[in-house]
């Protein structure tokens, strides 16, 4: 429950999450990098970020 909590706190306040939330969705599943320094939505952005 700590976790979800955590994660709704980012979800609420972060501009990653404006589209997401505009279809009705939760914003799961997502990969956080570095404590919310980044946000990945889609298994092509993954890729392309350990590209990077």
């Amino acid at each position: 429950m700590l976790n979800l909590k955590r994660f709704l706190k980012y979800r609420d306040t972060r501009p990653e999450f404006d589209e997401i939330k505009k279809s009705g969705s939760i914003g799961l599943p997502c990969v956080m990098i570095n404590k919310g320094e980044h946000f990945i939505f889609e298994q092509s952005e993954i890729e392309e970020f350990i590209n990077n």
